[in-house]
């Protein structure tokens, strides 16, 4: 962990023990508007309670959590793919924990040992700058943004930070290996991808503004933090859904195993995935919810006009092979996308 964020969260908790509240510490890759929105709304209602969270990529939340796994310093862990749940599940990060709402889960959208539960559902798209491309003129699908048209106009989030670009780009390599390809194709996929690509964020942020200014025009990324960043900040910003299916990602919530404040972790994780709240996420922060009980009606016009085309992808499989994947395309896919792949 990085030092400066052991001091700031000692400080925190430091000041909440004097004054008597307890910690929530919560890590999660949900925004500061979001987090700190919940945040405060949380203790309105528990004047006894102090949360602290830490707004990171879902990537980094998963190996932070796993670096503290002797000495736990977070609470909960709000957001991120099942497949990075799923991983912690199994290497022991995670405490069980059955929410209230566990009969209105659906069993797809949540660990089968009822480790972590879904959230929201998530799709990938194409996003692009509003000012400098129509709707006719932008990629309809996945392989359109190999176009060399394209060449110095993608920005794209560096997937090793981050849990969406990891899934993007696994999906991608399983979807050509579906079509009959082989690994030399899928990354060959990628390089080509990477060539039309003029450099790698650190961080939704600088992604956002990279777009935003022109500095590139297209990426890809997730619908709601599309539909967040033009409502928040009035980004030049719209999205195309592949025409071919998108990855549809469930989002996740567990407590940390070894968590120093077990109960109020409980209520702080019944209280921001309770039916309420999920429809404020919703109408609010433009996330569509996983529960069941949740009226279409009660979902904002444009969800409820959605039509998601799902991208078949085996989601065990691809968190399986994901962090091998990953380190190929690091070491032989970025920033040789001049080159073809050998063989």
């Amino acid at each position: 962990m990085k030092p400066l964020i052991l001091l700031a969260i000692g400080i925190a908790c430091g000041g909440c023990a004097k004054s008597g509240r307890t910690p929530i510490v919560v890590y999660s890759p949900h925004g500061k508007e979001m987090l700190a929105s919940f945040a405060g709304a949380y203790e309105e209602i528990h004047p006894e309670a102090a949360v602290e969270w830490l707004d990171m990529g879902s990537q980094d939340v998963y190996d932070r959590v796993r670096t503290e796994k002797e000495n736990p310093q977070a609470d909960i862990w709000w957001g991120g793919p099942m497949t990075s749940f799923s991983r912690a599940e199994r290497e022991g990060l995670l405490e069980r924990y059955v929410p209230a709402w566990d009969s209105v889960s659906v069993p797809a959208y949540r660990s089968p040992g009822k480790f972590w539960y879904g959230t929201f559902l998530t799709p990938e798209v194409i996003m692009y700058n509003s000012n400098r491309i129509t709707q006719a003129q932008a990629p309809k699908d996945w392989d359109d943004l190999l176009d060399p048209a394209w060449r110095g106009k993608i920005v794209i989030r560096s997937p090793l930070a981050s849990g969406t670009m990891r899934i993007i780009f696994s999906s991608i390599i399983m979807r050509e290996l579906q079509r009959g390809g082989t690994p030399g194709s899928a990354f060959g996929w990628l390089r080509k991808l990477d060539a039309n690509t003029k450099t790698y964020a650190a961080d939704p942020t600088q992604l956002y503004i990279a777009i935003a200014r022109e500095e590139g025009l297209v990426t890809l990324w997730d619908l709601p933090d599309v539909m967040l960043q033009v409502e928040a900040h009035h980004y030049p910003f719209a999205y195309v859904l592949p025409a071919s299916g998108t990855p549809l990602i469930t989002d996740g919530i567990a407590l940390v195993r070894g968590t120093k404040h077990p109960d109020e972790a409980k209520q702080f994780y019944e209280f921001v995935t309770s039916r309420a709240s999920m429809t404020r996420q919703a109408r609010e922060f433009f996330r569509i919810p996983a529960r069941s009980d949740i009226p279409r009606s009660d979902l904002p016009p444009w969800m409820q006009a959605l039509e998601i085309r799902p991208l078949p992808v085996d989601f065990d499989t691809l968190a399986a092979r994901e962090k091998d994947w990953m380190k190929t395309w690091d070491e032989k896919v970025r920033g040789r996308g001049s080159e073809p792949w050998p063989g």
